[in-house]
């Protein structure tokens, strides 16, 4: 068992950058909570998980004429410096995972034998539609994910709803103070709703206690 994870949503520079391709309001003034989360993580030996889109023209969320809810413009397109991390969230000897689907003996092989960070690459919001997140994090069997990242309503959304499901065994915690929502009223409804299920609402400086805690 893994024990503490931190799982780090899409801060990638077409997010997080007021100059992106689709940046998330306010993202920017998240940047040093998320530069502490991190090397604070590091510093600590606590695995960051982490996911990014990685898109191509053709994906299905990519589109000339978005709707802003399933649809949204090209963003993060595969070669480009908007599709990288932004330096206060770079990973340590990260284990890239494709959304291609591996045999599961094998991943979770890898991943039982890899020390660093894990990168979940992905074509659509939802982390899960990677096929390979699931074992991979089963073979981790964490028992405590603090989440963080944007966006709030969309890809963050997506991640816990899915750990929500298929992690039930595993504590939920999201770092308010490192997360940003697309739309502030639907950010403050799903930490609501979230709460209500579970998830432990906290902020930075309590993930980072809780990392000087647990290790």
């Amino acid at each position: 068992m893994a024990g503490l994870v931190f799982w780090d949503v899409d801060t990638q520079c077409d997010f997080m950058h007021s100059d992106g391709k689709l940046y998330v309001p306010g993202s920017e003034s998240i940047i040093p909570n998320l530069r502490r989360l991190t090397e604070g993580a590091h510093a600590a030996g606590v695995r960051v998980i982490a996911s990014a889109d990685d898109h191509e023209l053709g994906h299905g969320e990519i589109s000339d004429a978005p709707d802003f809810k399933e649809t949204f413009p090209p963003h993060c397109m595969r070669g480009t410096s908007g599709q990288e991390k932004i330096a206060e969230t770079a990973l340590m000897n990260p284990l890239l995972i494709e959304p291609e689907p591996m045999e599961e003996q094998e991943l979770r092989r890898l991943v039982r034998g890899h020390s660093g960070d894990i990168l979940f690459h992905k074509h659509w919001f939802d982390v899960f539609t990677n096929p390979n997140v699931r074992p991979a994090i089963d073979e981790l069997d964490p028992a405590v994910i603090i989440v963080y990242g944007v966006a709030l309503d969309v890809c963050d959304r997506y991640a816990i709803e899915g750990l929500l499901r298929h992690r039930p065994g595993s504590k939920l915690s999201l770092v308010t103070d490192a997360a940003k929502p697309i739309v502030a009223e639907q950010g403050q409804r799903l930490m609501g709703e979230w709460e209500q299920r579970g998830v432990e609402m906290i902020t930075t400086e309590q993930a980072l206690a809780r990392v000087d805690r647990d290790n």
